[in-house]
């Protein structure tokens, strides 16, 4: 691990896998970016820049709690990028790290190649999704042997009855497959740091008008990447976020769920290899 000082003084660590041209990779949770892993051999054509962000994996606690604010954290990415000397960066981002992306992006148009966005959260743009559309992703995998007990602990949560247990029951729907592999992927993926949860959505995080207004003067390529199956990001969230790029170009892959890299690899890495260059 490689670490530098964000603007604050906090110590932020970032891994590097791969050779060739640099790709800055933002996580989601917040969580240890080690779920990514090499987004499933992306790093055979470009070099992986992969961040933790503050409080996570390797990189320090900050002495401000509210500096995990998402609009905070956009000083992290622009301090990478000019630790790296790069006079911009192509950003790739996953889930809730595309709130991050989204942002940077907004603030700082012109240090940004391209930009993918992958099962990319959307609140941050204000795109609303809502219980009847991830209920009607879910049906799609009525014939799974777990669908039973993982669709009956969804209808509770989108009912405002879930528990704990009910969250950790929807699980499969993350994922193209559930088996062992999925399982361990899964539970890696997870958020250990509860404050930087807390604190990176909270009120001023987000400011979607001001956001889209941003991204439709934004001038370079942008990739949406969707999983057909994932409840997350359903891809008819994905495809009204694509809408607000000049030059989006938006893909769903078939038998994914929200991590795509791991439910078919040589198809991820195609789609955005290509699209990165």
């Amino acid at each position: 691990m490689t670490s530098f000082a964000a603007p604050d003084g906090t110590r932020l660590a970032y891994r590097e896998v791969g050779d060739g041209e640099p790709v800055i990779c933002l996580p989601g949770g917040p969580a240890d970016s080690r779920y990514l892993g090499d987004l499933g051999g992306l790093s055979a054509h470009r070099r992986l820049i992969l961040l933790d962000l503050r409080g996570t994996g390797l990189s320090a606690l900050p002495a401000d709690a509210a500096s995990y604010r998402c609009d905070r954290q956009v000083a992290d990415v622009e301090a990478l990028r000019e630790h790296l000397g790069l006079p911009r960066a192509d950003v790739l981002a996953h889930s809730g790290g595309a709130h991050l992306a989204l942002r940077y992006a907004a603030r700082h148009p012109r240090r940004v190649g391209r930009l993918a966005l992958i099962t990319p959260g959307v609140r941050a743009v204000g795109v609303r999704i809502d219980g009847p559309m991830r209920r009607a992703r879910a049906l799609r995998r009525k014939g799974e042997p777990w669908f039973p007990a993982a669709f009956a602990a969804l209808e509770a949560i989108t009912e405002g009855t879930g528990t704990g247990s009910d969250w950790e029951a929807i699980a499969p729907f993350f994922c193209g497959r559930w088996d062992a592999e999925a399982r361990l992927h899964h539970a890696a993926g997870q958020p250990v740091n509860g404050e930087a949860v807390a604190h990176f959505t909270a009120e001023g995080a987000f400011d979607p008008e001001a956001t889209r207004a941003a991204l439709a003067a934004f001038a370079n390529p942008v990739l949406l990447l969707a999983g057909e199956y994932d409840l997350n990001s359903p891809p008819e969230a994905v495809t009204e976020c694509a809408g607000l790029f000049p030059r989006a170009s938006l893909v769903e892959q078939p038998g994914a769920g929200h991590y795509p890299w791991m439910d078919d690899p040589g198809r991820f890495v195609a789609t955005v290899s290509a699209f990165l260059g």
